[in-house]
């Protein structure tokens, strides 16, 4: 297992999945039912995982057809427009 790809990937998503939707849902769910914390956190753990496993097989598939330099720029290009966007929205309210 290569541990240095490990770390970043880690990183990576930990950060990206901070404030988000899918974290909001689970503190909404979780303040709703005190009694289940333990449910929320494994269904959405799992949710997660799922959502990861489909990412990662769908990299796999379309890294057969695509350049993965290619990919990466554009979802790099992807996340700047997203911002972009996001600040001008920002900036007009």
């Amino acid at each position: 297992m290569d541990m240095k790809l490990m770390g970043a990937v880690f990183t990576t998503v930990f950060l990206a999945e901070l404030g988000d939707k899918t974290q909001l849902a689970a503190f909404l769910f979780a303040a709703k039912q005190p009694a289940g914390l333990l449910s929320v956190f494994v269904a959405a753990s799992l949710a997660l995982v799922c959502a990861t496993a489909l990412a990662v097989a769908g990299g796999a598939i379309v890294s057969d057809f695509v350049d993965p330099k290619v990919l990466s720029y554009v979802a790099g290009s992807g996340f700047i427009v997203i911002g972009l966007w996001v600040i001008l929205q920002a900036a007009a309210a």
